[in-house]
């Protein structure tokens, strides 16, 4: 059985929000293509994971044998989050741009995904790249809105986008590699014009296409 992960992290609900339109077009598409899948949801933008601190760092560079029962206690949310990222085959990923990068809401849902010993391995004995993940085989799709336009490479706003280049660092930490995720944008949101009706249009018709693309892979892979 195909697992999906819908991530939802704009601070918009439903009716504003493009970036759930989009995950949630996604996900209908994927689940009318491949009814068995299992979805997991995980909404961020509505309820926000808590930012990390001393506590959860000293609690997560511990040795799980060595913790305190507040250790466990205060990664209990992380340990709930990696599964659910353990367990997708397909994580959809609705990320609005915000002020050039990701949501607040996002960056703590990863900062408390990217944890030592259970997505990544850390080990001086590899040198200047000690870094080494854990998971692997996932594919990310990223579905994303921006108030203005040309942030993809080339664009006259390219040197403005911090959010995809985060993203594609942090990926590993998903289990995903560079060359599986696919990112989708709507742009022009500012303007409201022909440009953004059409934007919209794309992305839609694009975000489908990739659905039932990664629905059918699953379905293999199963």
């Amino acid at each position: 059985m195909t697992t999906l992960l819908r991530i939802d992290a704009s601070a918009q609900l439903e009716d504003r929000s493009l970036t759930r339109r989009l995950t949630g077009l996604f996900t209908r598409t994927f689940l009318a293509a491949a009814p068995d899948t299992r979805v997991i949801r995980r909404d961020v933008g509505r309820t926000p994971v808590p930012a990390i601190d001393h506590r959860f760092i000293h609690a997560a560079f511990t040795p799980p044998e060595a913790r305190a029962p507040w250790m466990d206690a205060r990664l209990a949310l992380s340990d709930a989050l990696i599964a659910e990222v353990a367990a997708a085959d397909v994580i959809v990923m609705g990320a609005p741009m915000y002020n050039y990068g990701m949501p607040s809401a996002l960056k703590g849902w990863i900062d408390h995904v990217a944890r030592i010993g259970e997505t990544f391995s850390f080990d001086l004995a590899r040198g200047d790249a000690p870094i080494e993940p854990i998971l692997s085989g996932k594919r990310l799709a990223v579905l994303s809105s921006r108030g203005e336009f040309g942030f993809a490479p080339g664009g006259a706003r390219a040197h403005l986008n911090a959010l995809d280049p985060a993203l594609a660092a942090c990926a590993h930490y998903f289990g995903v590699a560079p060359d599986h995720i696919e990112t989708i944008a709507i742009e022009y949101q500012e303007f409201k014009d022909d440009r953004h009706r059409a934007s919209v249009e794309a992305a839609e018709l694009r975000a489908r296409g990739l659905a039932l693309e990664l629905a059918g892979a699953g379905a293999l892979a199963a």
